[in-house]
C-alpha cells in the first residue's frame, strides 16, 4: 500500500474570511485519498523577499514554507485577482519558495509537482484573469499544471454558513479541479 498523495493547499489571500481560503478549503475537503496540508500565508507572516534578507539569514517562515511545499506531491492554489494579476502575498511566497538552499534540488518546491488553480471574487468572472499569471509563473518553475481550473464569481454570496458552495454546478466545477489534481498526481506516482 502506498502513502496517500500529499497536497499542499495555499490561499493567496491574507484576509480573514477570504473567499479564496473558503474555496480552497471546500475543494480540499472533497479530495479523496489524500493528505491535506493547509499552508496559511497569513500565519506564516513571510517578510517581503529581499536578497539582502536572504543573505543575512533565511527567514524561518520561508524555511517552513519550503519544507511543507517540498513534502507535497501536489499544490492546490486559490489566488485572488489583484488588478488583473496575482496577489502580492502569493507572489512573495512563490519568490521565497523558489530560492535555492544548500543541499536542495533546484526548484524543489515546484519542479515536477502537480498544480491546480482556483480563484474567487465578488466580481462576475471570479478572478479568472489573475489565474493566467499564476499559471505562467508556476509553469516557468516547472510545475505540471492541470488544465482544469475554476473561478468562482459573486463569491460573497456563493457559500452557505458551513462553507459549502450553494450552487451545485459551481460546486461540481470547483471539485473537478481537486479531482484533476488527484488523478494526475496518482498517475504520475
Amino acid at each position: 500500500m502506498t502513502d496517500p498523495i500529499r497536497v499542499a493547499v495555499i490561499s493567496g489571500s491574507l484576509r480573514k474570511g477570504s473567499f479564496n481560503t473558503l474555496l480552497a478549503r471546500y475543494v480540499a475537503k472533497h479530495m479523496e485519498g489524500v493528505t491535506i496540508d493547509e499552508i496559511s500565508l497569513a500565519e506564516l507572516d513571510l517578510p517581503m523577499f529581499s536578497e539582502d534578507l536572504e543573505a543575512e539569514s533565511f527567514p524561518e517562515a520561508a524555511l517552513e514554507l519550503k519544507r511543507r511545499m517540498i513534502a507535497a506531491d501536489a499544490i492546490l492554489i486559490a489566488s485572488p485577482e489583484y488588478n488583473g494579476s496575482i496577489s502580492g502575498a502569493l507572489k512573495n511566497a512563490i519568490d521565497w519558495a523558489s530560492r535555492p538552499r544548500e543541499g536542495e534540488a533546484p526548484l524543489a518546491c515546484f519542479k515536477g509537482k502537480i498544480g491546480g488553480l482556483l480563484a474567487a471574487s465578488p466580481g462576475a468572472i471570479g478572478g479568472l484573469r489573475g489565474l493566467r499569471h499564476v499559471r505562467q509563473i508556476l509553469t516557468q518553475l516547472q510545475m505540471h499544471m492541470v488544465p482544469t481550473e475554476f473561478a468562482l464569481g459573486t463569491a460573497h454570496a456563493a457559500f452557505d454558513e458551513n462553507g459549502d458552495i450553494k450552487d451545485e454546478r459551481s460546486a461540481s466545477f470547483a471539485k473537478s479541479v481537486g479531482d484533476a489534481v488527484v488523478h494526475v498526481a496518482s498517475r504520475l506516482r
